[in-house]
């Protein structure tokens, strides 16, 4: 082993034990020993055994490990700390501006375990309502991660969406006699994208061809029909070029599922697609309704197409106001004022402002005095900015019992509550059940925000029966949130087109600590579409007089 080895391992110790808040001493002897060690010019494992102690830095304990790994290749006390720290820690580690102790505030304090928790947290805000960390701070790691991020394996479809668009514009600039479009997973709207897919109507050799003249693509691999790509290190690109005169069979081929193919191709008789010069004529000649990309997932939708059952998807300019949102009242960036202008401005008719709970230290949550305070401020904007409405909400923490986080006195006060999890994420099925379906069970809970707890890429969050959940809404007259931030999309969109079947309403909500999360909208409403959500059961799509009638006959029906 070589001095740069353990001179890392001594000071990935130090870092470790400094995060666990072990002897600060003890971690400063060893991140000693570290930079002593790097500035040897003589290989320790030439160095006899007793003289190592007498190198500047090294003491009797560091002495001793430096021993243990020249002479086992082990060194257990690093292995027994490496054992005891998730994962996503040492990842923080790798990030610039995070040193051992604010990694350890971010751990202890706000319970986060994973680079896409922390990128969650910037991105409402959260940093900086802890001790030692500012605007700039916060602004830096967030900038920081994403930087990290961006040379992983799998990617958020928002993380993607613009470089597809400009891919596309680049392609049909260079293959500018060729056909052009996006396809594969993407185009059917995935939350989570492993590839980027197109088609061109060019001969596959055309195209390779055409590729190794353009700077900053790198060739991956390659098939009989297709070429990938990787550019400057971002998601990899796969290329299937085409005959002209096949350019649509290949679209709609590589667009569905082999699951929504096999139920296509069982419909129609055939084996594969014929000569149609359009995707709708593949329809129409299949004797069935233009099934939209997002739905292209299940056997199933083929039989609701050619039933006439297609549901008529929910739009994003069907969404009426902004449900889910924070202020600076809790952990938002903008004031109440502000958000509240900025949806009237956008052309919404409403804002529900759901600032967290008491129990929510980690986000300046409300207690009582400061809700009445906040309920003030909204009559006075309610009278200025008429006819557009803040409703008063909540977000209730949904506490380790299942109760909500205030009593029923001030519950009431609200025009409506949304429950969720936030604390406690890592318990078995059993308990997670037991919280939601007590939180479920409370009348004055009119919206469960975001079923599982789960961060996409980064937590899976806690283990639900999404079918017993589903039936515990219905029967509660309980409103499920599709979350529309692109790293929850929870309730996953797999699970929608059961909510409809028992007859649930679900909102998308773009749980908004900023005025720029207003656009998370738009990814909601494509995880809808996924799952067939129509704008008639949509709780945002309804207009605000829609609303106040719909809350209305909710107290009254609860005898609130």
């Amino acid at each position: 082993m070589d001095n740069y080895i353990i001179s890392d391992n001594l000071s990935l110790l130090a870092k470790l034990m400094d995060i666990h808040g072990d002897n600060p001493f003890k971690a400063k002897s060893f991140a000693n020993a570290a930079f002593q060690i790097e500035k040897l010019t003589v290989p320790l494992q030439d160095t006899p055994r007793d003289a190592i102690f007498r190198i500047k830095g090294i003491g009797e304990s560091t002495g001793k490990c430096v021993i243990e790994m020249l002479e086992t290749g082990h060194f257990l006390l690093l292995e027994d700390y490496l054992r005891k720290t998730p994962p996503g820690i040492l990842d923080m580690m790798r990030i610039k501006g995070i040193g051992p102790k604010k990694i350890a505030t971010i751990w202890k304090e706000l319970e986060i375990e994973t680079l896409g928790e922390l990128l969650y947290a910037c991105n409402e805000n959260r940093l900086t309502l802890l001790k030692g960390f500012g605007q700039k701070t916060q602004e830096s790691i967030r900038q920081s991660i994403e930087f990290f991020l961006s040379n992983r394996e799998r990617f958020l479809y928002a993380e993607v969406e613009s470089f597809a668009t400009e891919l596309d514009a680049l392609f049909s600039r260079l293959f500018s006699s060729a056909k052009v479009a996006v396809t594969g997973a993407f185009r059917r709207q995935q939350p989570i994208i492993d590839e980027l897919e197109f088609v061109i109507g060019m001969a596959i050799d055309e195209v390779a061809e055409k590729f190794k003249s353009i700077a900053d693509f790198n060739r991956l691999d390659n098939t009989d029909d297709a070429i990938l790509l990787q550019y400057k290190e971002h998601i990899k690109i796969k290329i299937y070029g085409v005959e002209e005169e096949n350019f649509a069979t290949k679209l709609f081929t590589t667009t569905g599922t082999e699951a929504f193919l096999d139920a296509f191709f069982s419909h129609t008789g055939k084996s594969s697609g014929g000569q149609e010069t359009t995707e709708k004529a593949i329809f129409s000649t299949a004797g069935l309704p233009f099934i939209p990309p997002a739905l292209r997932e299940t056997a199933a939708i083929v039989q609701s197409a050619a039933n006439g059952a297609l549901p008529a998807l929910i739009q994003s300019t069907d969404i009426k106001g902004i449900i889910h949102s924070h202020s600076q009242w809790s952990d938002g960036v903008a004031s109440l004022e502000d958000m509240a202008k900025a949806a009237r401005d956008q052309g919404f008719e409403y804002l529900v402002i759901s600032d967290h709970s008491r129990s929510a230290f980690y986000a300046n949550g409300l207690h009582v005095e400061r809700i009445v305070a906040q309920h003030e401020q909204i009559e006075q904007l309610n009278k200025q900015l008429a006819p557009f409405r803040i409703f008063k909400s909540i977000e209730a923490d949904i506490l380790n019992d299942g109760s909500l986080d205030y009593p029923d006195e001030v519950l009431k006060t609200f025009d409506l509550v949304i429950a969720s999890v936030h604390t406690n994420l890592k318990m078995p099925e059993e308990k997670a059940m037991a919280r939601l379906l007590k939180a479920i069970s409370n009348p004055y809970t009119t919206i469960l925000g975001h079923m599982t707890g789960r961060l996409l890429l980064s937590r899976n969050g806690y283990p639900v029966d999404h079918k017993a959940v589903v039936e515990a809404c219905v029967a509660n007259d309980v409103v499920i949130e599709l979350n529309a931030h692109p790293r929850r999309l929870d309730i996953d969109w797999e699970w929608i087109p059961y909510a409809l079947e028992k007859g649930a309403l679900l909102s998308i909500d773009p749980d908004a600590h900023a005025i720029e999360g207003y656009k998370d909208i738009h990814y909601g409403t494509l995880a809808a579409q996924k799952g067939g959500l129509t704008r008639e059961k949509n709780l945002s799509s309804f207009s605000r007089a829609e609303l106040e009638a719909f809350l209305e006959a909710r107290k009254l029906k609860k005898g609130l």
